[in-house]
C-alpha cells in the first residue's frame, strides 16, 4: 500500500507546547535539560530493553528493566501523546524521548498481517531472520510466498537496501533501494510511516504501488526499525525542536527551508505567510500550529492504517470477474484476513468487511438475478456464506462495546432492507411453520416427532456451531511461543490443545476444550429437518464433515470421554430434540457420519453404548415405504403443515454411503462377537435399501473375515453370506450391470462358507437367481474340479452335491428351455435318466419355443458326445425355423446349414433325403443351395458314417430324388437372384453381376438339359432388359 508524491496527512492537533513557562529560556524545556536540537539513538542500552522487544529470551537478562521503560511503554501502548502532555505540565525530555521510543509497533505479526495474505504460517517471525517457512515445503508454495510484500521486505532488509532512516517523534521515513533487475534500472523509493500507540496509521512511499497492504519498502523501513532499533536516529517531534529556537534561529531554518526545497515548497510558503500576516485570517483565530510527528490527539481512533479505497476497489474487481481468474480463491483470502485480524483483536476487521459487504451489495449480478428470478451460482453463494459467518464473530465478539453492537446492528438492518439482498438458502426464512407449533399435542405424546427448530445449526448458512466450536478451541490452543519444546516432537499435534482454565462462572472440571467438544457433540446430535436445493443439502454434508474433522484432531482423554458418554446417553434419550432419538421424522437429517465418529470414539471405552448408538443411527426413514406406526391414525396432519414436501434429496447417494460406511465400521469392529454381528446384520437388513451398498457390505465383511493373518471367522462369513443372499433377492427381477458379477461372488463366499451353504443356494435357486445364472454360473461352478479340491469333498458330499445341479438344471432347463437346455444337457451327462430328461425337455420345446440357432448348437453337442441320429433329429427341427433369403449369402446360420446337410449325408440316402425338401424350403439363397448341392454330388450318401460303417453304393444321380429336387430348387434360386439384382443394380456392379452369372451357368450344366436352359435364360435377359445397354453388351461378350 502506497501513493506516489502523497505526504502523510498533516495532523489533526495543534501544538502549541503549553508546558513551557515564562521563564524558561529558548532552548530549555522546564524540568529538563538543553539538547540544542542533537539527536539520540533509539536504542534500548540494557538488556532488560532488548527483552521487552522480544531480542532476548525471557531468563537470558543480566539486569532488571528500568522503571522509566516499563512505565514508558505502558503509556505508550495505551495513551495518546495529547493526553500524555494535558496530563502532566511539565514533561522531562528523557521521559519523552522512551515514550517516543516505545510507540514504535514492537511485533512483526502485525506488518506481516499488513502486508501478505494469510499463508498458514502461525508466527511470521518464527524461522530464523525473522521469516516464517514456507508451508508443506512445495516449491511452488514457497515461490509464491516469496513474492508477498512481507518476504520482499525482508529480503531487502537482509540485503542491506535501508537507508536513511530517521525518527522525529511519531514520524519514521527512510529510503529504500530496489535492486536492477534484468530488464529495471535500480530505484530508490522514500518511505515515510507515522505510528501512535504502537499502531502504524499512515504510510506512503514513493514506488506508486496501488495494493490493499503495504509494500515491500513499507516493511523493510518497519522492520528495520523493529530490528535494529539501536540504529535508528530518535528526535523528539518537529515542534519541540522549534521551540527551542530563537528568532534568528526560526528565520534561518526557514529560509533554508525554502531554499533547499523552492521548486515544491515556495508557492504554499508564500501563502502560509500572507495568511499569518493577515490579522483576520482564518490561520491566526487557530491556538497553536499542526505537528505530524507529535503523535495523535486524544480524539484520533487509534487503529493500523488501511487503505479503505484499495479494499473497496480490489472487491470490486474480484466481483467483477464474475468467479474466473481465481477471483474466488482472492475473496477468500480477504475473508481469511478479516479472520486473521478478529483473531488478533483488531478494530480493522469489521472495518474491512464492513466495506467488503458494501461492495458485495453493489454488485450488479443482484440486481440481475433478482430481475431474471434465477439463483445465484454456487461459488458467489459460498462467498455470501462466509460474509454471514464473519459478521457472526463480529457481532458475537464479547469484546466489543455495546454502543458497537447498536452500530453494526443499524447497518446490517439497513443492508437487509434493500430489495437486492440475497435470502440465506434452504429453510433458513419464515416460508415454513414450525412443526411443533403445527402439529396436534397428542400425536407427540403418542410417538410421533416433529423438528422443533428447522434452522439446523450443523449446515446453516452463519455456521454457529462451526464458530463457536472454532472460537473456544482457539483459547485453549496452546501458544506456539510459550509451548515448551520437547525432545520428542512427535507429541507436538496431541498436546497441542489442553484443558486451560475457563472463567470462574463455569462449573468445576469444565475447560474452554471441553466446551468446545461438548459444542460440537450438541450441534453434531441436532434433529433438523433436510433443507431445499442441492447447495444446502451439500452445505449440510459438508459443514458436518468439517467439524467431524476438527473433532478427530483432539486426543482424548478421560475428562473428554465423560463428555462423550454423557452427550450419547442425552442424544439416545433427548426425545424430538435429538437426532438420535427413538422417533425421529421423516425428513430429519440422517446421523450416520455423526454415529461413526461417535461410535470409533466410544468403542474403546464403551462399547454397549458405542453399538447402541451406532445401531440407532442406522435408519433412512426417507426411503422407508410406510410411515411409522404413529403417523398412521393421522396422517393428513404432516402433510397440511408441510405442503408439496416430497423429499427431493439431492445428496441422498452421499448419505447411503455414509450409512454403508457406518455399517462397515460396525462390522469391522463386531468380529469374534457372534452376538453383535447379530444385531448389525439384523440392522443393515432392515435399514439399508440400496442393492450396491448391501454387496459392498458383504465383501467387506468377507475380506475382514478371510484375512490372510488368521483363520476364516465363520459368523463373520455367515453375515457376509445372509447379505449377499439379500443382495440376489433385491436384484432377481431389476437390472443390474454388476449382477454377475454379484453372483460369481455369492458363490465364491458359499464355498468359503461350506458345502451346505452351495447345496443351500442349489436347492433354493428360484429365490436367488435366473435359470441362466444357476446354470451357467452357479451349478457349473459347483461341479467344477476346484470346488471339489477347495472343499475336499468325500465321494458322498460330490454326489449329493451333483444330485442338487442335476435337479437344479432341469428344473431351469423346464422354466426357460431357450438359454438352460445345453447347460442342463451338460449337467446331467453322467445320469442316463437326468440327461434323457434333460434331451426330451429339449425336443418338447423345440418346435415352439426354441430358435434354430439354439437348436443347431444342441444339435452340435449331441454329436460331439456320440449322439448322431439325436444331432441330427434336432438340426431337422431346426431347419423348420430357419429362412434365408435371397441375397443373405453371408447369414451366420450358413455353417449350420451346411453342417446339417453333411450330418444327413454322412448317415446316408433317408436322411438326405429327408433333409434336402426341409433346406429347399427354408434356404432361398442360390449361392448356398449351390454349395450344398456341390457337397452331396462328391460322395457317396452313408460312405463315411460316424461309426466307422462304410457304403458301397454308388454316386446319387441328380436326375433322381433327393438332388432332382435340390438342383431345381438351385436353378429357381439363380433365376430369382438375377431378376431381383436387375431391378436396382448400378453400373460399379456390372462386373459382379458378370461373374454371379457365371457360377449360374456351371449349376444350370449340372443338369442334361442346362445348356439349353442357360442360352433360354439368356436370351430372356437381353429381351427384357434391353434397355440396359451397357450390361447387355457384357452379358452378349460373356455369354453370347
Amino acid at each position: 500500500m502506497a501513493e506516489r508524491g502523497q505526504l502523510p496527512a498533516p495532523a489533526k492537533r495543534l501544538c502549541c507546547r503549553p508546558g513551557y513557562g515564562s521563564g524558561c529560556r529558548p532552548g530549555q524545556r522546564a524540568g529538563g535539560a538543553g539538547v540544542g536540537g542533537g539527536a539520540l539513538c533509539a536504542g534500548p542500552s540494557s538488556a532488560a530493553a532488548a527483552v521487552a522487544l522480544g531480542l532476548l529470551p525471557l531468563g537470558k537478562t543480566q539486569s532488571p528493566e528500568s522503571l522509566l521503560d516499563i512505565a514508558a511503554r505502558k503509556v505508550a501502548e495505551k495513551w495518546p501523546f495529547q493526553r500524555v502532555e494535558e496530563r502532566f505540565e511539565r514533561i522531562p525530555e528523557p521521559v519523552q524521548r522512551r515514550i517516543v521510543y516505545w510507540s514504535f509497533p514492537r511485533s512483526e505479526r502485525e506488518i506481516c498481517m499488513y502486508s501478505s495474505f494469510n499463508t498458514g504460517a502461525e508466527d511470521p517471525a518464527a524461522a530464523p531472520g525473522g521469516a516464517a517457512t514456507a508451508p508443506g515445503g512445495a516449491a511452488d508454495a514457497a515461490a509464491d510466498e516469496n513474492r508477498l510484500p512481507f518476504r520482499r521486505g525482508i529480503a531487502l532488509l537482509d540485503g542491506g537496501c535501508v537507508d536513511n532512516v530517521l525518527q522525529v517523534g511519531f514520524h519514521l521515513s527512510g529510503t529504500v533501494t530496489e535492486p536492477a533487475m534484468q530488464s529495471e534500472p535500480e530505484t530508490v523509493c522514500n518511505v515515510a510511516i507515522s505510528f501512535d500507540r504502537c499502531k502504524i496509521t499512515s504510510v506512503t512511499c514513493s514506488c506508486g504501488n496501488k495494493d490493499i497492504f503495504y509494500c515491500a519498502h513499507v516493511v523493510a523501513l518497519s522492520l528495520y526499525r523493529i530490528r535494529k532499533p539501536d540504529q535508528v536516529k530518535l528526535h523528539l517531534p518537529i515542534s519541540e525542536t522549534l521551540f527551542q529556537m530563537n528568532r534568528d534561529q526560526l528565520q534561518k531554518f526557514v529560509q533554508y527551508l525554502i531554499t533547499v526545497h523552492h521548486t515544491e515548497v515556495l508557492p504554499t510558503a508564500q501563502k502560509l505567510a500572507d495568511e499569518i500576516l493577515s490579522q483576520n485570517s482564518e490561520i491566526n483565530q487557530v491556538h497553536g500550529a499542526p505537528d505530524p510527528t507529535a503523535g495523535a490527539s486524544i480524539d484520533d481512533e487509534n487503529c493500523w492504517h488501511l487503505d479503505e479505497e484499495q479494499v473497496q476497489e480490489q472487491v470490486k474487481l474480484f466481483l467483477s470477474q464474475g468467479g474466473y481468474h481465481g477471483s474466488g480463491k482472492q475473496l477468500n483470502l480477504l475473508f481469511a484476513k478479516v479472520r486473521e485480524m478478529l483473531k488478533m483483536r483488531d478494530s480493522n476487521g469489521a472495518r474491512m468487511l464492513t466495506l467488503i459487504t458494501e461492495q458485495f451489495m453493489a454488485d450488479p449480478r443482484l440486481s440481475l438475478w433478482r430481475q431474471q428470478g434465477t439463483a445465484m451460482t454456487d461459488k458467489y453463494r459460498q462467498l455470501w456464506d462466509e460474509l454471514g459467518a464473519l459478521w457472526m464473530c463480529i457481532v458475537l465478539n464479547p469484546h466489543c462495546k455495546l454502543e458497537q453492537k447498536a452500530s453494526w446492528l443499524k447497518q446490517l438492518k439497513k443492508w437487509n432492507s434493500v430489495d437486492v439482498c440475497p435470502w440465506e438458502d434452504g429453510n433458513h426464512g419464515n416460508e415454513l411453520p414450525n412443526l411443533t407449533n403445527a402439529l396436534p399435542q397428542e400425536l407427540l405424546h403418542r410417538g410421533v416427532t416433529s423438528i422443533t427448530n428447522l434452522e439446523g445449526w450443523v449446515g446453516h448458512p452463519l455456521d454457529p456451531i462451526g464458530t463457536l466450536f472454532s472460537s473456544l478451541m482457539e483459547a485453549c490452543r496452546v501458544d506456539d511461543e510459550n509451548f515448551p519444546l520437547t525432545e520428542n516432537m512427535g507429541h507436538y499435534k496431541s498436546l497441542e490443545y489442553q484443558h486451560l482454565p475457563a472463567h470462574k462462572f463455569l462449573e468445576e472440571g469444565e475447560s474452554y476444550l471441553t466446551l468446545a467438544v461438548e459444542v460440537a457433540l450438541i450441534g453434531l446430535g441436532q434433529q433438523r429437518i433436510m433443507p431445499d436445493g442441492l447447495y444446502a443439502q451439500e452445505k449440510v454434508c459438508r459443514n458436518e464433515e468439517q467439524l467431524i474433522s476438527k473433532l478427530q484432531e483432539i486426543e482424548l482423554d478421560d475428562t473428554l470421554v465423560k463428555i462423550f458418554r454423557k452427550q450419547a446417553v442425552f442424544l439416545l434419550e433427548a426425545g424430538p430434540y435429538s437426532g438420535l432419538g427413538e422417533v425421529t421424522h421423516r425428513e430429519s437429517v440422517p446421523m450416520h457420519t455423526f454415529a461413526k465418529y461417535l461410535f470409533t470414539s466410544l468403542l474403546p471405552h464403551d462399547a454397549e453404548l458405542a453399538y447402541k448408538t451406532a445401531l440407532r443411527a442406522m435408519r433412512l426413514l426417507v426411503l422407508e415405504s410406510t410411515a411409522p406406526s404413529g403417523d398412521v391414525s393421522r396422517p393428513h396432519h404432516i402433510a397440511s403443515v408441510v405442503p408439496n414436501r416430497y423429499p427431493r434429496w439431492f445428496t441422498l447417494s452421499h448419505i447411503e454411503s455414509q450409512q454403508c460406511e457406518l455399517a462397515s465400521t460396525m462390522l469391522t469392529a463386531a468380529k469374534g462377537d457372534v452376538r453383535r454381528l447379530e444385531t448389525v446384520l439384523e440392522s443393515i437388513q432392515k435399514n439399508i435399501h440400496s442393492s450396491s451398498h448391501i454387496f459392498k457390505l458383504a465383501q467387506d465383511a468377507f475380506k475382514i473375515a478371510t484375512l490372510m493373518d488368521s483363520l476364516p471367522d465363520i459368523t463373520l462369513l455367515k453375515v457376509s453370506l445372509e447379505l449377499g443372499l439379500q443382495v440376489m433377492r433385491m436384484t432377481l427381477s431389476t437390472l443390474n450391470w454388476r449382477r454377475r458379477e454379484m453372483v460369481r461372488w455369492l458363490v465364491t463366499c458359499a464355498t468359503e462358507v461350506g458345502v451346505y451353504a452351495l447345496d443351500s443356494i442349489m436347492q433354493n435357486w428360484f429365490t436367488l437367481f435366473t435359470p441362466t445364472e444357476a446354470t451357467s454360473i452357479v451349478a457349473t461352478t459347483v461341479m467344477s474340479n476346484s470346488t471339489i479340491v477347495r472343499l475336499h469333498l468325500d465321494c458322498h458330499q460330490q454326489e449329493k452335491l451333483a444330485g442338487s445341479a442335476r435337479t437344479l438344471a432341469l428344473q431351469c432347463a423346464m422354466k426357460d428351455p431357450q438359454n438352460c437346455a445345453l447347460s442342463a444337457l451338460t449337467l446331467c451327462e453322467k445320469d442316463h435318466i437326468a440327461f434323457e430328461t434333460a434331451y426330451q425337455i429339449v425336443l418338447d420345446a423345440a418346435t415352439t419355443g426354441m430358435s434354430y440357432s439354439q437348436l443347431f448348437t444342441i444339435a452340435r453337442y449331441m454329436e460331439h458326445r456320440g449322439y448322431p441320429m439325436r444331432a441330427y433329429k434336432l438340426a431337422t427341427l431346426a431347419m423348420t425355423h430357419l429362412n434365408l433369403s435371397y441375397n443373405q449369402d453371408t447369414h451366420p446360420a450358413i455353417n449350420d446349414v451346411l453342417w446339417a446337410c453333411a450330418l444327413s449325408h454322412s448317415l446316408g440316402k433317408n436322411e438326405l433325403a429327408a433333409i434336402i425338401p426341409l433346406v429347399v424350403k427354408s434356404v432361398k439363397c442360390a449361392t448356398v443351395l449351390s454349395d450344398i448341392l456341390r457337397r452331396c454330388t462328391l460322395t457317396t450318401p452313408g460312405m463315411v458314417g460316424l461309426h466307422g460303417r462304410r457304403n458301397s453304393g454308388k454316386l446319387m444321380s441328380l436326375d433322381k430324388a433327393p438332388l432332382r429336387q435340390l438342383l431345381d430348387a438351385t436353378i429357381g434360386a439363380y433365376i430369382n437372384t438375377t431378376h431381383s439384382r436387375l431391378t436396382h443394380i448400378s453400373p460399379r456392379h456390372y462386373s459382379e453381376f458378370i461373374e454371379f452369372l457365371s457360377k449360374a451357368r456351371e449349376t444350370f450344366l449340372m443338369a442334361h438339359d442346362g445348356h439349353i436352359q442357360f442360352t433360354q435364360f439368356i436370351d430372356n435377359l437381353k429381351q427384357i432388359y434391353k434397355g440396359k445397354k451397357k450390361l447387355m453388351m457384357l452379358v452378349r461378350e460373356r455369354f453370347g
